[in-house]
């Protein structure tokens, strides 16, 4: 393990700022646990649907507040990529270059994901899967991937977006809230914030790239405004609570974003803003950092595979109780109507990691171009993590 870490830290560029790569870490594993915290699979007359204990127990709603961390993601990206447009024009290397990088490192494990349940959806059908448990299962592998177009849509539009601050998207979904909501508009034209939610922290994170803001005056900021505006939305205007889609519910904070999930999203990114400093410093050590370093090579694996990962440990264990006469495991299949619940599923995250970790080894190969550091290819190591 010391090998591994002085391997990792020797393979890090010297101007590589870890902080960024720390809070798109964050943001992954956030996602992971929201999702494994909020979906239950129960099953009922030999089919599988999802419940979210949302719907049933409001005082589970500050999870989403932690857990629901899109924002920060897309302000990193942002960040990233005009720093990466910027480097790549100064060497020479051409739009099309840099866009096909970028993005390949995003499809490539797609690609395979959407391969593999390809062949396990039409296995279902083929073995006599009841076809609500088939969609079920495949609404959760693929709901996710709703994110992965915006951001290659507008990590392909970062030349144009560089141009744009962040208060003109910002405007734009207040704007449809106000027609949406207010005037009675048409619920289609709530879409236009997908965009334009995601648009908001992406901008920040160009500008960020530029040197438009200060990290810590912009932080200060962010919270000052994002925290009672979310606050005051909540209360007062009459936006839900929960920062992701509760079943059932009229209006959802996340599809498509609101302004309540916007102002949410700038205070987090503020608080993103804040931690910057503190990260910077906390990651001189090796140790952390090669933790940090090698969630950041297989992060796109983490987020396309996490789901899986919990649903073949939930039928895993719904066929092993069945085996073994225990029936339905608490926190597993059982309906999410209880704090028992809460902390029963608290005992299977671990039992989901290592089904993830097993995954991650399967199909990281894929997001990294099939290469993996070794004592043997140093320069090989350095490429990677700068890829990363």
């Amino acid at each position: 393990m010391r090998d591994l870490v002085r391997r990792v830290d020797a393979a890090t560029p010297p101007g590589r700022d870890r902080a960024l790569d720390a809070l798109r870490a964050l943001a992954v594993l956030g996602v992971v646990l929201g999702h494994w915290l909020v979906t239950a699979l129960t099953s009922d007359s030999g089919t599988f649907q999802v419940v979210s204990p949302l719907s049933r127990m409001p005082e589970f709603t500050p999870v989403s507040w932690v857990f629901q961390t899109l924002a920060v993601f897309f302000l990193v990206g942002g960040r990233v990529a005009a720093a990466g447009l910027a480097g790549a024009r100064a060497r020479g290397t051409g739009y099309r270059v840099w866009l096909a990088v970028r993005l390949g490192r995003l499809f490539r494990p797609v690609a395979v994901v959407l391969a593999v349940w390809s062949a396990a959806t039409l296995a279902m059908v083929l073995g006599g899967v009841p076809w609500e448990t088939v969609h079920t299962l495949g609404r959760l592998v693929l709901s996710p991937l709703w994110f992965l177009g915006v951001f290659a849509a507008l990590t392909a539009a970062t030349p144009l977006v560089v141009k744009v601050h962040p208060l003109w998207p910002l405007a734009v979904v207040l704007h449809v809230d106000v027609i949406r909501f207010g005037f009675g508009g048409p619920g289609w034209l709530g879409w236009t914030n997908v965009a334009a939610g995601w648009l908001v922290p992406y901008c920040l994170g160009t500008l960020w790239a530029r040197g438009g803001i200060r990290e810590r005056s912009a932080g200060r900021v962010l919270m000052v405004t994002g925290v009672p505006a979310t606050v005051l939305l909540i209360a007062l205007v009459g936006y839900p609570a929960s920062m992701v889609g509760v079943p059932g519910a009229a209006v959802s904070n996340l599809a498509p974003p609101t302004l309540a999930a916007v102002t949410f999203g700038l205070a987090q990114c503020g608080a993103a803003l804040l931690l910057v400093g503190p990260l910077r410093r906390s990651l001189r050590r090796p140790a952390l950092w090669a933790a940090v370093a090698l969630v950041n090579l297989g992060a796109m694996t983490v987020f396309l595979w996490h789901q899986t990962a919990m649903m073949a440990v939930t039928l895993l264990g719904r066929l092993a109780g069945d085996l073994t006469g225990h029936g339905p495991l608490p926190g597993l299949h059982t309906v999410p109507d209880g704090h028992s619940w809460v902390l029963a599923r608290m005992g299977w995250l671990p039992v989901f990691g290592l089904a993830l970790l097993a995954c991650v080894a399967v199909f990281r190969a894929y997001e990294t171009g099939g290469r993996r550091p070794s004592r043997s290819r140093r320069p090989a190591a350095r490429k990677q993590v700068q890829r990363a």
